[in-house]
């Protein structure tokens, strides 16, 4: 498989650029249930929507915005700097939305490797990107009400919930949360 920039490593994870070979995962992902639930249906069913999902959608924000998800893969002790690192176990990063001032970030992981603090650990690490290496002075998030594991990995991120709004073409009204870049933090 060849290299995918690393965007960050944690103890146990690393996190690189997506690529159009990660559409098999992406197609698993999105049609998880919880996925479907709070996120809701893209509309990905095969391998080739998925490689769209994946250019249209992280790919095209690499390009535009120069951050967007990325894949989350466990760490190998051997790894090499690139993707060797093992197969994904969820993706984490920071979108642009529509209606959104600041980088939203983002997480989904497939029930195998829920509960096991990949996506807190994955999201510290993207906060520290967002705030550093991209020089952020905000980033935010949001939920839908109901997604109870998603508003616990915010606030214990320190995120502050900061209200209710309506996004363009998204449907239900979701909780906004919202983080400031750390005083002392510098850019990277």
């Amino acid at each position: 498989m060849p290299a995918s920039p690393i965007i960050a490593q944690t103890p146990r994870l690393t996190l690189s650029l997506l690529t159009l070979e990660d559409a098999p995962f992406i197609l698993q992902l999105v049609n998880d249930a919880q996925w479907l639930a709070f996120i809701g249906d893209k509309g990905v069913r095969t391998l080739d929507d998925a490689r769209a999902y994946l250019r249209d959608g992280p790919l095209a924000m690499y390009a535009q915005h120069g951050h967007g998800l990325y894949r989350v893969a466990l760490r190998d002790s051997g790894n090499k700097g690139d993707r060797s690192a093992g197969p994904p176990v969820g993706i984490c990063g920071l979108v642009r939305r529509a209606g959104l001032d600041d980088a939203d970030i983002g997480f989904a992981l497939p029930p195998a490797h829920r509960g096991q603090g990949y996506a807190l650990e994955a999201a510290r690490a993207v906060l520290e990107h967002g705030f550093g290496a991209l020089d952020l002075p905000r980033i935010v998030a949001i939920t839908l009400p109901h997604n109870a594991p998603s508003r616990r990995l915010l606030e214990g991120l320190g995120m502050n919930l900061q209200r209710t709004l309506h996004l363009p073409a998204d449907g239900p009204e979701k909780l906004l949360y919202a983080l400031e870049r750390p005083a002392g933090a510098a850019p990277g």
